[in-house]
């Protein structure tokens, strides 16, 4: 695949010009055992030496999947909702977590989510909580807190740094897949184009630089090109002025 990347090269230089850092970090959804499409993104991590932070379905996760887990550095397991399914009133976008949804019930499934997933992964558990379709009603942020969950992630840049007290927000912001249409990779030449138009906001003080720009993938549904787009995205945006945010150690490195 021939990606046009001199847009992106030539904001990445006016970062280097203005000595400005650019937090990244990545983001993976929807993992629940080891296969074939996990191996693969084992591999563009560890080629990329970018860490992946695996949203992982606590209701559905298996025991070799932990032991997958404490076994890959470069991946860091954070939790995803309790069962993605969805509990959105007909009519309404999807969500787990979403407005409408019975407090109590909604506090019942992240609290057994935070267990199941303290039960497999132990100290490794990156207390992070990424809802399912990147939705959430805004009253269960304090929930989040009080359950010690310490971050929360959805998309699109954040509007604070904090969701709740103790509760920082870090989103994602790019995504390949084109979900309303062909589920394939959105055309290269406007993910090039989104991701230009999200740091120049940075870069000229219109968005939170302080949030670490998240990119978004789903391995189990990858097509070849998005795989393809990925693993060059990666190492283009690495040769920027980069620091790699990694969650479960609460610093860049």
């Amino acid at each position: 695949m021939k990606v046009d990347w001199a847009p992106l090269r030539a904001e990445l230089r006016h970062w280097h010009t203005a000595g400005l850092v650019l937090p990244f970090w990545w983001r993976d959804d929807d993992a629940v055992a080891p296969t074939a499409a996990l191996e693969r993104l084992i591999d563009v991590a560890d080629a990329a030496g970018v860490p992946a932070h695996l949203a992982i379905v606590p209701r559905e996760a298996r025991e070799d999947m932990a032991r997958h887990v404490a076994e890959t550095p470069s991946l860091v397991p954070v939790v995803h909702g309790w069962a993605h399914q969805n509990h959105a009133p007909a009519m309404q976008k999807k969500a787990e977590f979403g407005l409408g949804r019975d407090m109590t019930s909604a506090t019942r499934d992240l609290q057994a989510a935070l267990k199941r997933m303290r039960d497999l992964f132990g100290a490794a558990l990156a207390p992070m909580f990424v809802p399912p379709w990147n939705r959430i009603d805004p009253g269960l942020m304090p929930v989040l807190a009080k359950l010690e969950f310490d971050a929360v992630s959805t998309y699109l840049p954040r509007k604070r740094p904090e969701a709740a007290q103790g509760l920082v927000q870090i989103n994602t912001h790019l995504d390949p897949i084109f979900w309303r249409g062909t589920r394939g990779l959105v055309a290269s030449d406007e993910l090039v184009s989104r991701t230009v138009a999200l740091l120049q906001d940075r870069r000229q003080g219109r968005a939170d630089n302080a949030e670490p720009f998240g990119y978004l993938t789903h391995h189990l549904v990858h097509d070849a090109d998005i795989w393809e787009f990925s693993k060059q995205f990666l190492n283009e945006i690495c040769q920027g002025p980069v620091t790699l945010y990694r969650h479960d150690q609460k610093e860049q490195t």
